[in-house]
């Protein structure tokens, strides 16, 4: 779960909002090809090369400038999520490759990574994307069926932890926590793509927006683990957890989702584990941390071995790296818990801080490589 998430509001609210900001200029063309859009994101303006480029491939080259931390956005009219890029810190770059059809999207910043970000109205222009390779087709129906699946299976278990919660029975709500988050971490960059539920069901306290409720799993894991207590607004809560999942359930399976978001998402992932996991942040009541950890890294694995095929064509020095590297991770992992099989990890306030560290180097290990696989799998 990111701090904070970009608020959804409707197509034409969009475009009206971001005739209103200021400091959105168009940047001079570079030359640095069709398909490469620099943006150079700064703590009040968010300049783009082009407003229009061909459809299909194409790849962001984020620039910040500015003082702040920043995000950078690739969305639909209606805010669902195509790409992103997220702590993107001052003075560093990064490049984002991305696969969108023919219209209308916007691209926005977001310094400070608060608020609806600063945006540019962008055009892909052409007619159909061309063909792709049909095992990338087929990585997508995997991976389609992979996050629905995971999407039905966690409902059940997060029946039995709002069941619990329900019944005021502590304990029980304690041990069913942490597995009913499983699905959801291992596939939470699709969920977020829908801008609206990811807010309802995995906000933190210290990523709620002006005005925002404070609802799902981690307000009610503040309840058991720092309240101790269990009251009638849980219990409500509880209900709520369930009929939001429910809704995530019924629109997962419509996602838009292409190699390169699944490239991304993966690299998203990775950085979920680098921002909230590794620091304890995500789960700073209950301290299940790891078994978000180990959830999010099978999601990346999953988006990884559906595209390995193609990649390792283009990219074989990569694809051995990230094969690398997810083993390392993995058997790091599991000097936390009791046996290969269990998400039964270690509670994270247990973990010395040269322990963390040493999550966090090997975290990062892997990140820097599986940024490239989206550029990998679209390579000719």
């Amino acid at each position: 779960m990111r701090a904070v998430r970009l608020s959804v509001v409707t197509a034409t609210a969009a475009v009206a909002a971001l005739t209103a900001v200021t400091g959105c200029t168009e940047k001079s063309s570079s030359g640095s090809g069709d398909r490469v859009v620099e943006v150079t994101a700064t703590d009040d303006k968010c300049e783009v090369s082009k407003k229009e480029f061909p459809a299909g491939h194409v790849e962001l080259a984020i620039e910040n400038k500015g003082s702040k931390v920043t995000e950078v956005y690739v969305l639909f009219p209606d805010d669902r999520i195509v790409t992103e890029r997220e702590n993107i810190g001052p003075g560093t770059k990064q490049r984002v490759t991305a696969e969108v059809k023919a219209g209308d999207y916007q691209i926005a910043c977001k310094p400070g990574m608060k608020g609806d970000g600063i945006r540019q109205n962008v055009k892909a222009t052409g007619g159909t994307v061309a063909k792709r390779d049909p095992r990338l087709d087929k990585a997508v129906a995997s991976y389609r069926a992979y996050v629905q699946a995971q999407a039905d299976e966690t409902l059940p278990l997060a029946e039995t932890f709002a069941a619990a919660v329900k019944a005021g029975d502590l304990e029980a709500a304690k041990k069913a926590y942490a597995p009913s988050r499983i699905g959801w971490e291992r596939t939470e960059p699709v969920a977020e793509s829908f801008g609206d539920i990811d807010p309802k069901v995995d906000v933190r306290a210290d990523g709620l927006e002006d005005g925002q409720e404070f609802t799902g799993w981690h307000r009610l894991e503040k309840a058991l683990w720092q309240d101790k207590k269990i009251g009638a607004a849980e219990k409500t809560l509880a209900d709520q957890l369930i009929a939001d999942l429910k809704d995530w359930q019924k629109r997962v399976g419509k996602a838009e989702i292409t190699p390169t978001s699944m490239a991304n998402g993966a690299k998203e992932l990775l950085d979920e584990v680098a921002t909230g996991k590794v620091t304890g942040e995500e789960e700073r009541y209950s301290h299940t941390d790891l078994v978000d950890f180990k959830a999010n890294v099978e999601g990346a694995e999953k988006s990884y071995a559906l595209l390995k095929p193609v990649a390792k064509e283009n990219d074989a020095a990569l694809v051995t790296e990230l094969d690398q590297q997810f083993a390392a991770l993995n058997t790091l992992l599991d000097k936390y818990r009791a046996d290969k099989t269990s998400y039964d990890f270690t509670s994270y306030d247990k973990v010395g801080e040269a322990d963390r560290k040493e999550l966090s180097d090997g975290v990062n290990a892997l990140a820097e490589p599986l940024s490239k696989l989206a550029a990998a799998v679209v390579a000719k």
